[in-house]
C-alpha cells in the first residue's frame, strides 16, 4: 500500500501549496472548536461569581466572538485550498494515466484491455479525488479534534475523561472488523465494473450488427447481467458499512448517558464534580465527548471512502508502475537509410506462457523499393508479421531489421514515422478531412493532401460532399462507407512520406478497378517507397515482385506469381477458386458475341 501512495503523491505536483495550506487551516479550526467549550464554562462560572458583572460575559463574550470567526474562516478557506487540491490532483491523475497509456505497446493494452482502461480513468480517478479531498480536510482535522478534546475533558475531569478512553478502542476495533469484510466485496466490484463498460463499449461500437441480427433483447439481458452483479455486490457491500452510523450514534449517546449518570452520582456522592459549579462542567464535560465521539464518527466517514478508493488507488497505481514493454534504447539511432525489411528467423508469441508461437521460424528478405503481398487463410499470423516491423510487438527470437538496422536499435518515433501502416481496422477520428489526413504531416499543405488522395483514389469521392476538404468526419468514421474509409486511411499514410508502406487488407472494401488503379498509382508515383500488401485477393498481389505465403504461422511459399503458380499447390489453389467464375463469364460473354 505503501508503494500504491507513493507513486500516486507524484501527481501532486504544483498542488503541493494547497494540499499543505488545507491541514494547517484544520488544525486552527479543530484547535478553535475545542477551545470555544472550555471558555463558554469559564464565562458561566465567572459570571455566576460576579454577580452580574457583565463586564466578564462581555470579555469571554469577545473571546468565543473571536474563536467562532476564526474557526469559520478556518473551515471556508480549507474547503477551498481542498477542492482546488483534489481537483488538480485529479487532473493531473487522468494526464499521468492517458500519457502512461500513449507509451505503451500493444502487449501491454491487451494486459488491462480498454474497457479496464477506461474505468480506471474515469471512475477510479473520481473515488481517489474524493477520497483526496477527504484526507486533506477530515483526516487531518479529526485526529487533532479526537486529541484536543481528550486534552480538555481530562483537564476538566480525568476519572469521567477515561470513558471516552476505553470507547474510543471498541470503536477502533468496529471498523477494522468492517474493513476487513468489506474489501474483498470492492475487489471484485470493479473487476465487474470493468466487465460493465466492456459490454457497453462492445454494444456502441457494433450497434449497427446488433439492429442487423435483432439482438437488441440479447444486449439488453447482457448488459442487466453485468449491471445485476455490480448491484449486487455493491448492496452487500453498503449493507456492511450501513452499520457505521447506528453503531458511531449508539456510541454518542452510550457516552453522554454515561457522563451524565457518572457525574451526576459524584455530585449526589460528594456534592461536587471538581469545583463549586457543577452543571457547567458537567455541561462541557459532555460537550467534549461529544466532539470525541463525533471525530470518530467523521472517521467512520472517511473510513467508508477510503474503502471504497483503496481498490481504486490500487489499479491506478497499477498502471503508473507499468513500463511500456517497448523502450527505446539510450543510444538510439535517428535515421532509417531505406525500406529494406529482414526477418531473421524470428518466431513470436503472444505471452510468455503461451505454448504455442503465432509465427515460427520466419526468414524474409524484402529489398527497398519492392513490392511485397502476403496471403495466408485467416488465423495466419499476417497481421502479426507486419506489426513487428514498426515494433508494434516485439519477437520473442529472431531479429528483424529495418534499413539494415535491428528495430529495436532505433527510436521508437524514428522507426515509426518511417514505416507506415494502415491497419485492418480502419479508424478516422471526428474533425474534417483534412484533419485526419494531418495525423500523417502535420504540416502538409492543401496541394499535398490532395496529391495523396488522388493516389489513393480518394480525390473524387471527397469532393462530391458540399464541403469537399473541409467535410465533417463523426466519430469513428460512421457518415462514410468501409471503402471511402479506406482510401482516406490510405492517403494518410502517404502524406507522411514513409520508406516503408504496410497496408493490412486496407482494400477489401473497395471495387475491384480501384483496387487496381490504388495500385497503379503506387507503383508510378511512389516507386522508391518499399511497399508490403496483405490481401485475400490474388489480384491485388499477383504483379508484386514477391508473394509470401503464410499457413499456421510459417512461410509455406515465396516467389512471384509465375514461380508459385508453378510450385506451391495452395496458391494455385487460391488462384483457381478466386478466379473460376471470372473465366466461365468470360467464355460466355465471349460465346454470345460469336
Amino acid at each position: 500500500m505503501a508503494s500504491t501512495v507513493k507513486t500516486l503523491l507524484k501527481s501532486v505536483r504544483q498542488y503541493k501549496k494547497p494540499s499543505l495550506v488545507t491541514p494547517a487551516f484544520m488544525v486552527l479550526e479543530a484547535f478553535c472548536e475545542c477551545l470555544i467549550p472550555f471558555f463558554m464554562s469559564q464565562m458561566i462560572n465567572e459570571a455566576a461569581l460576579a454577580s452580574g458583572d457583565l463586564m466578564h460575559i462581555a470579555k469571554y463574550g469577545g473571546i468565543l466572538l473571536v474563536l467562532a470567526a476564526v474557526s469559520l474562516t478556518s473551515g471556508v478557506l480549507a474547503g477551498k485550498f481542498a477542492a482546488q487540491a483534489s481537483c488538480g490532483f485529479a487532473t493531473n491523475l487522468r494526464h499521468d494515466l492517458f500519457y502512461k497509456v500513449q507509451k505503451f505497446s500493444f502487449a501491454n493494452v491487451d494486459k488491462f484491455s480498454t474497457s479496464s482502461l477506461v474505468t480506471r480513468l474515469t471512475t477510479d480517478v473520481t473515488n481517489v479525488q474524493q477520497s483526496y479531498q477527504m484526507c486533506l480536510r477530515i483526516v487531518i482535522r479529526v485526529p487533532l479534534q479526537f486529541l484536543f478534546a481528550i486534552i480538555m475533558s481530562f483537564t476538566i475531569n480525568a476519572r469521567l475523561a477515561w470513558v471516552f478512553v476505553v470507547i474510543v478502542p471498541a470503536l477502533a476495533i468496529f471498523l477494522v472488523s468492517i474493513m476487513r469484510i468489506v474489501m474483498p466485496f470492492f475487489r471484485r466490484i470493479f473487476k465487474k465494473y470493468d466487465a460493465l463498460n466492456n459490454s457497453v463499449q462492445e454494444n456502441v461500437g457494433g450497434i449497427r450488427v446488433v439492429k442487423s441480427f435483432v439482438r437488441e433483447k440479447y444486449e439488453t439481458e447482457k448488459f442487466e447481467k453485468a449491471a445485476g452483479e455490480v448491484r449486487n455486490d455493491f448492496t452487500k457491500a453498503e449493507k456492511i458499512l450501513a452499520l457505521n452510523n447506528p453503531v458511531m450514534t449508539f456510541f454518542i449517546n452510550f457516552a453522554a448517558v454515561l457522563i451524565s449518570y457518572l457525574g451526576a452520582k459524584a455530585i449526589i456522592d460528594s456534592g461536587t464534580l471538581s469545583g463549586d459549579f457543577v452543571p457547567t462542567e458537567l455541561s462541557a464535560l459532555i460537550t467534549y465527548g461529544i466532539q470525541v465521539l463525533s471525530a470518530c464518527m467523521m472517521f467512520s466517514m472517511v473510513f467508508v471512502m477510503l474503502t471504497m478508493s483503496f481498490e481504486s488507488m490500487r489499479r491506478i497505481a497499477e498502471v503508473l508502475q507499468q513500463e511500456s514493454d517497448l523502450q527505446s534504447p539510450e543510444t538510439a539511432v535517428k535515421e532509417v537509410k531505406d525500406g529494406a525489411v529482414r526477418f531473421e528467423n524470428v518466431s513470436f508469441k503472444y505471452a510468455s506462457t503461451a505454448d504455442k508461437y503465432a509465427l515460427s521460424d520466419i526468414d524474409l528478405d524484402i529489398k527497398s523499393g519492392e513490392t511485397v503481398g502476403i496471403l495466408g487463410g485467416t488465423g495466419s499470423s499476417k497481421t502479426t508479421l507486419i506489426q513487428m516491423i514498426p515494433r508494434l510487438y516485439d519477437a520473442t527470437e529472431g531479429t528483424v531489421y529495418v534499413g539494415g538496422v535491428n528495430v529495436k536499435d532505433y527510436d521508437l518515433e524514428v522507426l515509426r514515422k518511417e514505416v507506415a501502416v494502415v491497419l485492418q481496422k480502419n479508424v478516422l477520428f471526428s474533425g474534417t478531412i483534412k484533419e485526419n489526413l494531418r495525423w500523417g504531416d502535420e504540416t502538409a499543405t492543401d496541394e499535398e493532401i490532395e496529391r495523396v488522395c488522388k493516389l489513393a483514389q480518394a480525390d473524387e469521392f471527397i469532393r462530391s460532399f458540399p464541403n469537399g476538404y473541409d467535410t465533417y468526419i463523426e466519430q469513428g468514421g460512421t457518415n462514410v462507407s468501409g471503402g471511402q474509409k479506406q482510401r482516406l486511411c490510405i492517403a494518410r499514410a502517404l502524406l507522411r512520406k514513409p520508406k516503408v508502406l504496410v497496408l493490412d487488407d486496407s482494400t477489401s472494401a473497395v471495387d475491384t478497378k480501384t483496387d487496381a488503379l490504388i495500385r497503379r498509382a503506387f507503383a508510378e508515383e511512389i516507386p522508391n517507397t518499399t511497399k508490403i500488401i496483405i490481401a485475400q485477393r490474388v489480384a491485388s498481389v499477383e504483379h508484386a515482385d514477391k508473394i509470401v505465403v503464410l499457413d499456421g504461422g510459417k512461410i509455406i511459399a515465396c516467389g512471384n506469381h509465375e514461380e508459385l503458380i508453378k510450385s506451391s499447390e495452395i496458391y494455385r489453389e487460391i488462384y483457381q477458386a478466386q478466379t473460376k467464375g471470372k473465366t466461365e463469364d468470360d467464355e460466355k460473354q465471349g460465346g454470345e458475341a460469336v
